[in-house]
């Protein structure tokens, strides 16, 4: 009788614990190994069988430009890109963010100040995508319809003031981590193995290794059948999704 108290008990139990998962799996989105609430995301990469993929460079003020080799770089391979820029830079930079849109790159917002915005109230995001979107308009004569978050930091109060601003809000899946300037073959291998159809890649301009690495990785990356786009052009603008990982997905 015990024996068969005990097996009724562990067999009620495990039914419970089936019925807990379900539950949450219906109720919540799912991330690799990881349940979250429904929790809002900026778009990672694009569900996409063509094998294209988008460089993405991050501009802000720092020790080192080389805004200019990476520009020429570019230009040598018929490749346009998409450089999210910071307010503080546009200021002191303006003949090179015009340089690099009157090359065809596309231009983003990256925040005036380069905040966190997940510390800053829903009022001061606004005002300083603002203030960094003007001081774009008024160099280059065009606004921008993407957004990226400082240092990749965000919450639902950010995502949904930066979409409800009128941006697509644009993260990546492929980080060359270049500004810790770890080595040019660490950072090179980081991206040529993680690169898949709809990548979105992270650089910065101010990366010591990035001018020297980009042409190795444009030339591997075309050998394996990748076009290069511009963010703009890999994402879906209406009637998509997102999974859990922030991949794009047409519905």
């Amino acid at each position: 009788m015990k024996k068969r108290l005990i097996k009724k008990i562990f067999m009620v139990s495990v039914l419970m614990l089936i019925a807990i998962g379900v539950s949450i799996f219906s109720n919540y989105g799912y991330r690799g190994a990881f349940v979250i609430l429904n929790k809002k995301l900026p778009i990672y990469s694009v569900d996409t069988k063509e094998k294209k993929v988008a460089l993405t460079f991050d501009v802000s003020l720092g020790e080192n430009d080389y805004t200019d080799s990476i520009l020429d770089s570019l230009d040598k391979y018929n490749i346009k890109a998409t450089f999210f820029v910071v307010g503080d830079w546009v200021e002191k930079n303006p003949d090179k963010l015009k340089e690099i849109y009157k090359r065809g790159h596309e231009i983003g917002n990256h925040s005036n100040r380069h905040p966190n915005m997940i510390n800053i109230s829903q009022a001061k995001i606004i005002q300083d995508i603002n203030i960094n979107e003007a001081k774009i308009r008024n160099t280059i004569g065009s606004g921008t319809k993407l957004f990226r978050c400082p240092g990749g930091s965000y919450n639902d109060k950010v995502i949904e003031t930066v979409e409800n601003s009128g941006y697509y809000c644009i993260q990546w899946n492929v980080d060359s981590i270049d500004w810790k300037e770890q080595g040019k073959d660490l950072e090179y291998s980081r991206v040529v193995k993680n690169v898949k159809p709809g990548s979105i890649v992270l650089f910065h301009t101010s990366a010591r290794y990035t001018p020297e690495n980009l042409p190795k990785i444009i030339k591997e990356l075309r050998e394996e059948g990748y076009e290069f786009v511009k963010v703009g052009d890999l994402i879906y603008k209406n009637n998509y999704k997102l999974n859990g990982n922030g991949r794009q997905i047409a519905e």
